[in-house]
């Protein structure tokens, strides 16, 4: 049986508090297709507004700390994050990972706080294009998933995106053979780190999904939706990814 597919939309450090009524008007698109999961992660200052104006619309965080509380400037912990209305939160992205130094075991640590709180986890896993030149892509992305891997791991709670680092933000996308390759080494692998449940585990692909292409990569086997940036960010982009995922 196939998963409930999930689209994410992942609006990095973009909107501002006029980009409200973009949510509204994505939430809006989403409540006509009951029958899949939409969610948009904003910047955290728009996380409890957001939830305010589209109460029964998924809301998410891009990131929390490990941490329950602390000296730890600048930081949001994930009760914090819960509070503000979120219901998730996207953990391990690419580039948290490059730009802030952020670790399999940092992100491990983050999953299971997040878990702990009550919240969903997006666990963000993907290879460099150096890495998969240089034929380790495999090795790479279930090498992070296994570090990152949390405690108590299940369906209930627990999505994992992969996110080929070359393609995010570039237009670049990789073959479908390529992205089942993947997916198809991530479910196994998935399948040795929790043995039952594993295959109820969604796997989002995350390398410039757009409404063009979501279609051809929704429809590869363990692709279970999609963690989408640019093309989230307005209704107008989104909503054809999330139509895709309806037909799909």
């Amino acid at each position: 049986m196939a998963n409930r597919k999930f689209i994410v939309g992942n609006w990095k450090m973009n909107g501002l508090h006029d980009q409200l009524s973009d949510i509204g008007d994505i939430a809006a698109i989403a409540s006509e297709h009951k029958d899949i999961d939409v969610a948009i992660c904003p910047p955290t200052t728009l996380i409890a507004p957001a939830a305010e104006k589209v109460p029964d619309f998924m809301i998410g965080a891009q990131d929390c700390h490990s941490a329950a509380n602390g000296a730890h400037t600048g930081c949001l912990s994930a009760d914090m994050i819960r509070e503000t209305g979120a219901l998730l939160s996207i953990l391990g992205h690419s580039e948290r990972r490059a730009d802030q130094h952020e670790t399999d075991a940092d992100v491990k640590a983050k999953a299971e706080a997040v878990h702990a709180a009550g919240l969903g986890a997006i666990i963000c896993v993907g290879e460099t294009e150096a890495e998969r030149d240089d034929g380790k892509a495999v090795e790479v992305v279930c090498g992070q998933l296994e570090g990152s891997f949390p405690e108590e791991p299940s369906a209930d709670w627990l999505t994992i995106a992969y996110e080929p680092v070359w393609a995010i933000g570039t237009g670049r996308v990789p073959e479908t053979s390529d992205v089942e390759e993947m997916h198809a080494a991530i479910r196994n692998k998935l399948g040795k780190l929790m043995g039952d449940g594993a295959d109820a585990v969604r796997i989002l692909y995350g390398g410039s999904m757009n409404g063009g292409n979501a279609a051809a990569l929704l429809a590869v086997p363990n692709v279970d939706g999609g963690l989408v940036g640019g093309a989230s960010l307005t209704a107008e982009k989104f909503g054809p990814i999330i139509e895709a995922a309806a037909a799909s």
